[in-house]
């Protein structure tokens, strides 16, 4: 995650990767509805070391999330909500907004079940952006989403991975994990001069842990 303030080229965002999947895949609501992600032996599924947890924190009913914060890596930050271009690919925060980081407001509310995806950019040619320290997050970490109820939706974290974003996890990503689930993602690994992408993707896994109500 070296940041290149100097390119002379903006950084093409967060979730490029996404890009050449199908947005009937980002629509996933079960794991069994889509089999074309790629997971190997060595990514197994980051919950399956917590099989009660999850389940037993009750799902919240849906509601639009308005920031979250993750204190391990100094995030506070509103959120954008984010859809679908006009060639079916997942819209990412504009690079004029990079401090801020965006709900995919198709796929499940953050507290509700289901996998709610946060993306942000890991930079820009001018600094360091909202997810720059996306990876330095480890199991047990908390994430917090203030939503429009007027409830947190406190999320731990299970696992952060890196994937090459020509294999991209969609499956785990956006399928319905039976759980109120969080995914944030944002770029790494090698920046390709060529392409003027990230060659990778990382992407934290997590559960929700328990929901606070507003004071």
């Amino acid at each position: 995650m070296t940041h290149r303030g100097r390119r002379t080229r903006a950084l093409v965002a967060v979730v490029v990767g996404l890009s050449a999947v199908p947005v009937a895949a980002f629509l996933t609501v079960r794991a069994t509805q889509d089999h074309t992600a790629t997971v190997g032996p060595s990514m197994p599924s980051p919950d399956a070391s917590r099989p009660v947890e999850p389940l037993t924190t009750p799902d919240l009913p849906p509601s639009a999330p308005i920031r979250v914060e993750v204190p391990r890596i100094g995030v506070r930050t509103s959120l954008m909500k984010l859809a679908k271009n006009p060639d079916q690919t997942i819209e990412t925060p504009p690079l004029g907004r990079a401090q801020e980081a965006g709900w995919y407001r198709l796929g499940a509310a953050p507290g509700s079940r289901g996998a709610a995806v946060i993306t942000g950019h890991v930079d820009t040619p001018h600094g360091p952006a909202v997810f720059y320290r996306l990876g330095r997050l480890r199991p047990g970490d908390q994430a917090s989403v203030l939503r429009a109820d007027g409830r947190t939706a406190v999320f731990e974290i299970d696992s952060v991975e890196r994937f090459g974003k020509d294999h991209f996890p969609t499956n785990r990503v956006y399928g319905d994990p039976g759980y109120a689930a969080i995914r944030l993602i944002t770029c790494g690994g090698r920046f390709d001069r060529t392409t003027g992408h990230y060659v990778d993707n990382v992407i934290a896994f997590g559960h929700l842990l328990r929901s606070e109500e507003a004071h």
